[in-house]
């Protein structure tokens, strides 16, 4: 049974669409696919679960808990928009600008964020297990405490990113672009970080137990006290690094470039460092 449906401007609190729908799902998708405005839409809490949503304008709109799981994002407008404890999970946001939006504590297990770009978005504590961010610029944005276990992340923008105490566990982050990012007490055990740029990165305190860092990129890289057991780091480029109080324990460093790097206080029981330029290295 059709009702009458007013949603209203966050910042005016008049009406920006109205008319009779069955849901709000159904008004929001016919507006849509006419190609409303939707900027600045109040649709908080909103039941939006599997809605076609594609190239929506959604800028600066408020969308804080709602249920967008399973909705349909992609190329989608929310640059700056308000989507905290909200519900994307599986929801397809490939190619989505949402630059700046808020994340905060969302559920976007198994989403398809490919190509999506979140430039200094925030994503503090949200849920992003096993979903698909290859290509995503995340440059500058905020990871804090954020679960990305089992995520796909090849080839992804993250530079600069705040990832401190982000779960990575499984991860797939091949040529992903970690450099200047802040990784401290992350949990990155077993993830696939081979050929991956952490130039100038933060791992202190992380656990990087059994990664694959094989022609990884890290110089100028802060790993002071973190666990790199059983990892391989075969090729890997650290000059300079400073890796005090790490544990290597197992850990392969064959080809490795080790020139400079600070070894005091490491754990190199049972490391291969066969091949490895250790010229400069402090022990």
């Amino acid at each position: 049974m059709s009702v009458k449906i007013k949603i209203k401007n966050i910042v005016t609190h008049e009406p920006l669409i109205s008319g009779e729908a069955d849901s709000i799902r159904e008004l929001i998708e016919s507006a849509v696919s006419s190609g409303a405005d939707l900027t600045l839409a109040d649709l908080s809490e909103a039941d939006l679960a599997f809605a076609d949503l594609s190239k929506a304008k959604l800028s600066s709109a408020d969308l804080s808990g709602a249920d967008l799981s399973g909705a349909k994002l992609e190329n989608a407008h929310l640059t700056v928009a308000k989507i905290d404890d909200a519900d994307l999970s599986k929801s397809n946001l490939s190619c989505a600008r949402m630059l700046g939006a808020r994340l905060v504590r969302s559920n976007l297990v198994e989403a398809n964020l490919r190509k999506a770009a979140l430039t200094g978005a925030n994503l503090a504590g949200a849920d992003l297990e096993s979903a698909n961010l290859s290509e995503a610029d995340l440059s500058k944005s905020i990871l804090f405490a954020a679960n990305l276990s089992r995520a796909l992340l090849p080839f992804a923008n993250l530079s600069g990113a705040f990832l401190c105490g982000a779960k990575l566990i499984l991860a797939a982050l091949s040529a992903t672009d970690f450099s200047r990012a802040d990784l401290s007490a992350a949990d990155l055990s077993q993830a696939d970080l081979s050929g991956a740029n952490l130039a100038g990165a933060r791992l202190n305190g992380a656990n990087l137990s059994k990664v694959d860092l094989s022609f990884a990129d890290l110089p100028g890289a802060e790993l002071i006290a973190v666990d790199l057991s059983l990892a391989n780091l075969t090729g890997a480029n650290l000059p300079g690094v400073d890796l005090s109080g790490a544990n290597l324990a197992g850990a392969n460093l064959t080809g490795a470039d080790l020139t400079d790097a600070d070894l005091r206080g490491a754990n190199l029981d049972g490391t291969n460092l066969n091949g490895a330029n250790l010229n400069g290295a402090r022990r």
